[in-house]
């Protein structure tokens, strides 16, 4: 049995077998504490398959806490977190990717000496076939690869074969996008992947979100920024001081980014909330 099928559970409470259900995440009084540091509290949320869904927040509020516990980046001090219908709680990164869920830090995580391939396929790479303890990578196949990958985005790189250390910082936020495009994932997270990008650059990444839309894939997007969300969410779920204390719909068009404002700041607080305030 691997970890990844070691540390998957069925957990204390039934839960609908994967696939069967549209919730395609759901985290129950998430918690994580620092020593005495409650840098995330009794986090309840869910995102339902083909949703997409902005967290909010100033800074320090919680946000990208929250993610590094679903990511297994690092562990939760306690709570739980049902993917795919599936209590888990991931060990690294890796076994999170196993599952089916690629992320989008904000350090990107490209190795600049390797091209566009070498870092699509990093630690998952094709091999042609094993001699013992040597493997022979089927170079040939990542490309064609990634090339599939970069169409599907709309990414568009001059030169795959260029290291990623000669890219702009639009290029390279679009090659760390266009990894989670080369794997079936079954949820997608991007952390602020517009925030040190220039007009252009930010809408070839809005443009692929639009993209990750209409194919079904479900998405959480940590932005700061209030025209991003509202054009390309159906709910915003805002923290402050590590807890959730507004979870907005605004599919319907009549929530406008003062009021969002107003919870990031603290000036409101939803009822169901109320313990954040």
């Amino acid at each position: 049995m691997s970890d990844l099928q070691t540390n998957i559970s069925s957990g204390e409470f039934p839960h609908d077998a994967p696939g069967t259900s549209d919730v395609i995440l759901e985290t129950r009084g998430l918690t994580k504490h620092y020593g005495g540091v409650h840098a995330l509290e009794n986090a309840n949320f869910t995102l339902r398959k083909g949703e997409h869904v902005a967290i909010m927040g100033d800074n320090g509020a919680g946000k990208s806490t929250f993610v590094r516990q679903i990511t297994g980046v690092e562990q939760f001090t306690r709570g739980e977190i049902i993917f795919d219908g599936k209590n888990v709680k991931f060990e690294n990164p890796m076994e999170a990717r196993q599952a089916g869920i690629e992320t989008v830090f904000q350090t990107l995580a490209l190795a600049d000496q390797l091209d566009v391939p070498d870092n699509l396929f990093l630690g998952r790479e094709l091999v042609k076939f094993k001699l013992g303890p040597f493997s022979i990578l089927d170079y040939k196949a990542m490309r064609e690869r990634t090339m599939e990958a970069l169409v599907k985005t709309g990414v568009k790189i001059p030169n795959i074969r260029g290291t990623i250390e000669r890219m702009s910082g639009g290029q390279r936020q679009c090659v760390a996008i266009a990894r989670t495009a080369t794997f079936h994932s079954k949820l997608t997270i991007m952390d602020e992947p517009t925030a040190a990008l220039g007009v252009q650059e930010t809408a070839q990444v809005e443009n692929i979100i639009r993209t990750l839309k209409e194919q079904g894939e479900p998405l959480i997007l940590i932005s700061h920024n209030m025209r991003q969300v509202m054009d390309l969410c159906d709910r915003i779920v805002v923290f402050r001081r590590g807890r959730i204390c507004a979870d907005i719909d605004i599919t319907a068009g009549d929530v406008t980014g003062e009021e969002v404002v107003a919870y990031i700041t603290g000036a409101k607080t939803q009822p169901q909330f109320e313990d954040a305030a």
